[in-house]
């Protein structure tokens, strides 16, 4: 997740303070008053670079690409799945003022992997090629997650005897959002796990039980409950593009299509204090952002 949301709701005071002019005061006390003059400036010297960095990039951004309401729900789902009752907490953890803040990240994200997904071109081979390397069926699995290696083996013996699995989850599962549906992650395919937890599902059959796999998150047993058949490539083409772009696009490659698309829009920066605030990205030594399938 991206941290910088919670300054673009600091902009907003920002920007507000400064179109209602000076004086008056903020906070009034015994020792003297905060006007709004002192919180705006202290608010831009603390935060205006970064926050106008990314209020411009969106702006570039959205006026060449778009991101639709579908795209974000699904993401903003796919966390709230993940973390369950969490969610809320994990959101301030990562300093997003509420739902609204982490759908605007999460929008620019999409737009920065449009753009730099925009300037690759991968050729038919290429495409076949990936589809038969590294196209994968969606799998169904459920877990359970514990602190501790021995609990994880524990765990597996009881499992080994009989033991009913959702009952085991529900008891003893760190992993909450799950734990409430007996362990059960429902359908997924290749890349929206951990890789270390993905590479374990994917070499199980279906009802096989794994033994404790360690990740960032603990330890994890896991069994495998459905898989789908593979669709042929002339089926799934335009999914397998969706894929390989995705696959290319790495933070250097970010970097260099913001300097081009910063460049292209010809940003000049009228705030003396703040005229520095794009060298790092405009100056930064990077490569071209046109490649074919690379």
């Amino acid at each position: 997740m991206k941290k910088w949301v919670l300054s673009l709701t600091l902009a907003a005071s920002v920007i507000g303070l400064s179109a209602c002019g000076n004086g008056g005061a903020v906070v009034k006390t015994d020792a003297g008053n905060v006007t709004k003059d002192q919180l705006y400036s202290a608010l831009k010297d603390k935060y205006g670079s970064s926050v106008l960095q990314q209020l411009v990039i969106e702006k570039v951004l959205a006026k060449k690409y778009s991101v639709s309401k579908k795209d974000i729900d699904k993401q903003v789902n796919q966390a709230k799945d993940q973390l369950g009752s969490s969610f809320d907490s994990a959101l301030q953890q990562y300093g997003y003022a509420n739902e609204s803040d982490f759908r605007e990240s999460i929008k620019v994200g999409l737009l920065e992997q449009k753009a730099a997904e925009a300037s690759i071109h991968p050729t038919e081979k290429q495409l076949k090629d990936y589809y038969n390397n590294d196209i994968k069926p969606e799998i169904k699995a459920r877990h359970i997650l514990v602190s501790s290696k021995s609990k994880a083996e524990d765990i597996k013996k009881q499992l080994d005897k009989g033991a009913d699995f959702a009952k085991l989850a529900k008891k003893y599962s760190t992993d909450t959002a799950s734990a409430s549906k007996g362990g059960d992650l429902g359908w997924f395919g290749a890349g929206e796990m951990d890789s270390t937890f993905e590479k374990a599902a994917y070499k199980l059959k279906v009802n096989q039980i794994s033994d404790p796999v360690k990740t960032s998150y603990g330890y994890h047993i896991i069994q495998l409950t459905g898989e789908k058949k593979k669709q042929p490539y002339s089926k799934m083409k335009k999914e397998v593009e969706s894929k390989y772009k995705e696959s290319k696009v790495t933070s250097d490659k970010i970097q260099s299509t913001l300097k081009k698309e910063l460049k292209d829009a010809n940003i000049k920066v009228e705030d003396k204090d703040l005229k520095t605030t794009f060298d790092s990205l405009l100056n930064s030594s990077t490569t071209s952002t046109t490649t074919t399938g690379q």
